[in-house]
């Protein structure tokens, strides 16, 4: 199964595609589509659309999974937010692909195992996974591909779970090196 995994946003869309097989993850390939700031929001909106559905159609996903718009204090930015979500929703419905969307804070639990992670925590984890410590630094790219990570999970039936490590009674880690020293076997260890 292939998923297309969508983090939205005006001035940079990130994008990931993973293959899932037989319970194993792989990157098929990541990226962005970058707008100019100067450029008028229907002409970024045209190119969102158009790089996504180009996406599809090099890699005929099977599935497609974006990103809900982080409620925050700034109406304006959900609002574009909401804009880019709309057009990379478009282009997945338009090639007929099942959709599914997931909360920011679903995604980070999915993935990091808390649903508050940093962006880099998310984008370590991701690396990990996938087995890929050269992808791109973008975390509009990793946050694409955490989008799709965790819509696989979901479709095998919460898999993840398995390897998240039981709690211990009752204790936090409150920091990233709090965690990677209580979790060690989630350290990515190169050859």
């Amino acid at each position: 199964m292939i998923i297309l995994g969508v983090d939205p946003g005006t001035l940079i869309t990130g994008y990931g595609v993973i293959e899932v097989r037989n319970g194993k993850r792989a990157m098929l390939a990541c990226g962005a589509v970058k707008n100019a700031g100067s450029r008028s929001m229907p002409l970024r909106l045209k190119l969102i659309y158009e790089q996504l559905t180009a996406v599809i159609d090099q890699y005929h996903p099977d599935e497609f999974a974006i990103e809900t718009a982080f409620y925050g204090k700034n109406a304006q930015s959900a609002l574009k937010i909401g804009h880019a979500r709309g057009v990379s929703i478009l282009a997945a419905v338009n090639r007929q692909l099942p959709t599914a969307e997931y909360a920011p804070r679903e995604v980070k639990k999915a993935v990091v195992g808390n649903g508050a992670a940093s962006k880099q925590q998310v984008r370590y984890m991701i690396k990990s996974i996938l087995g890929n410590p050269d992808m791109p630094a973008a975390l509009d790219i990793s946050d694409a591909l955490a989008v799709a990570l965790c819509h696989s999970f979901r479709l095998s039936g919460g898999a993840k779970t398995k390897r998240r490590p039981a709690k211990r009674s009752g204790a936090r880690t409150h920091t990233w090196s709090e965690f990677l020293r209580s979790h060690p076997e989630r350290i990515l260890r190169r050859p």
